[in-house]
């Protein structure tokens, strides 16, 4: 029996790497961390444990911001597959810096990052959907993109609709900008319309879509 559905994508290396363009496959020999509800298969000898608040500041930030991004444990030794809703999948390798993301864009990340829940700069706390995971560490991350996204350098002001906007270098300068628009001129729908600026040095990753439904 011959088809190309039955080649791998990628060499077989430990850790996270993606299987295909929507699908991630974690090598695993230990444990990592991963969005509730988004494995697909695995091969092996594997434990599923929901992953609690983190301790009492975490819980609170969860119960204040909305942003509960709902975390499993995986241990265990084998292969996990991954995937959202079909959803496209990048790996991000930080090296000791600092990432900020959408909470409902991660999918996976190693247990050797540390993360918590921030506030976007100037928003305040009624402005919802403005609070993100914060990624910081040494190790793999993995996140979803509904459609091939863009990554814009920041070296001047950047302005970005709040629903396309995914991810960011967490040393960006962060606030807010309103305006009025008419139907069809900035982005969808009518009445105000909420921009992120950025300012500072680094990237910001932006999904060619302002309709993501989050798993619920």
């Amino acid at each position: 029996m011959r088809s190309e559905v039955f080649s791998q994508t990628e060499t077989q290396v430990p850790g996270l790497a993606l299987q295909n363009s929507k699908m991630l496959r974690v090598g695993l020999s230990g444990e990592f961390i991963a969005r509730q509800g988004s494995m697909v298969a695995y091969q092996g000898n594997m434990e599923f444990d929901y992953l609690g608040s983190g301790g009492v500041g975490k819980f609170l930030k969860k119960a204040m911001t909305g942003e509960g991004t709902p975390l499993m444990k995986v241990k265990g030794t084998g292969d996990v597959f991954l995937a959202d809703l079909a959803r496209n999948v990048h790996v991000i390798d930080l090296e000791g810096d600092s990432l900020t993301v959408n909470g409902r864009n991660v999918l996976a990340f190693d247990s050797t990052i540390s993360w918590d829940i921030g506030r976007v700069q100037g928003a305040g706390m009624a402005a919802g959907g403005l609070f993100n995971m914060v990624l910081t560490g040494v190790g793999r991350v993995a996140i979803t993109t509904d459609g091939d996204p863009v990554a814009l350098v920041v070296d001047a002001p950047t302005f970005v609709d709040t629903n396309a906007v995914v991810a960011w270098s967490s040393g960006l300068q962060t606030s807010l900008k309103k305006s009025f628009k008419i139907q069809g001129l900035v982005g969808r729908g009518s009445g105000e319309a909420i921009q992120l600026e950025f300012n500072g040095q680094g990237f910001v990753l932006v999904q060619p879509s302002e309709g993501y439904t989050p798993i619920q």
